[in-house]
């Protein structure tokens, strides 16, 4: 009856049926043959449209599977939505907004600089690399999986350390794509401090988590947290400058006992202090031969 439907529409809102169980009928994708086109360059993008053929000559099957009401409610909202949603009109938006408004970054772009005294060997090839993005850097129609993508209005940024080559040596067509060249100082404490704290999933945050899978209540004082980013800035400044990747590094040889000894610990609380850090680390920080291998 109407007051029956009605009752468990309310009970099924509230979430006090979520728990049950329920047989449905799910949906699922027909398996397709394993598909691979061997060719040098140029052939994944036929690849590609034959995966999306196959996947519309093989219809989908449904399967009886028993669920609880609350994954059994999610697969049926998903379903409606995928019905709602016009892929075509979705396709052509998104590659409006890409060639009005996409951003492509291309890190590590010293590593295709030519170095000095080159010619031959693996120079020709980063040679050959920083040819092949001149057209699409500065213009150019590319075959994407969703139609053709025109790169005129796409805003392109390039980064790199420069530690072994210069900008000039990249080949003069490639350079004067990139007109503006911003220098960018190294990494200091504040920003370790930051880094470590900020984010939704910052180092301290993940060590908190893992701590707690042992029964350990892993509190990092403020004062701890300043003397890790001091220390971390300080060994970079001595040894080579590998930026924030050196907080991974402090962060495990600053735990390395707590993480050793968390099962045998117990429930318990451990507060790192400035102190702490300063007792695990000091004497290899003094020894550059040390933190050179260790940090």
């Amino acid at each position: 009856t109407a007051s029956t439907r009605n009752r468990f529409r309310q009970m099924l809102r509230e979430g006090r049926l979520d728990d049950k169980e329920v047989e449905m009928e799910v949906t699922q994708a027909q398996q397709m043959p394993m598909i691979e086109v061997c060719s040098n360059t140029g052939m994944d993008e036929m690849e590609s449209n034959l995966r999306d053929a196959f996947g519309k000559i093989f219809p989908k099957k449904g399967k009886m599977r028993k669920l609880k009401v609350g994954e059994a409610f999610k697969i049926l909202r998903n379903e409606a939505v995928e019905d709602l949603i016009d892929m075509d009109k979705v396709t052509r938006r998104a590659v409006t907004k890409t060639e009005q408004t996409g951003i492509i970054f291309l890190d590590e772009i010293d590593k295709i600089a030519s170095r000095q005294g080159g010619g031959h060997g693996p120079e020709v090839s980063r040679e050959g690399v920083q040819r092949d993005l001149l057209p699409i850097v500065e213009g150019a129609t590319v075959t994407t999986k969703y139609g053709m993508v025109k790169t005129d209005h796409i805003l392109f940024i390039a980064s790199g350390a420069f530690h072994l080559c210069k900008p000039s040596d990249l080949v003069p067509e490639l350079q004067g794509r990139f007109p503006i060249r911003v220098e960018l100082k190294a990494l200091g404490e504040e920003e370790f401090f930051r880094i470590l704290t900020e984010p939704e999933n910052a180092l301290l945050k993940q060590y908190v988590a893992l701590m707690k899978t042992e029964g350990i209540d892993l509190v990092f004082a403020e004062d701890g947290v300043l003397e890790m980013a001091r220390l971390a800035a300080e060994v970079n400044q001595k040894t080579e400058d590998i930026g924030a990747r050196r907080l991974h590094t402090v962060l495990e040889k600053i735990l390395e006992d707590l993480s050793f000894q968390a099962p045998n610990i117990g429930k318990k609380t451990f507060i790192v202090t400035a102190s702490y850090v300063r007792a695990q680390l000091t004497d290899i920080i003094q020894d550059e031969d040390l933190s050179r291998f260790i940090l």
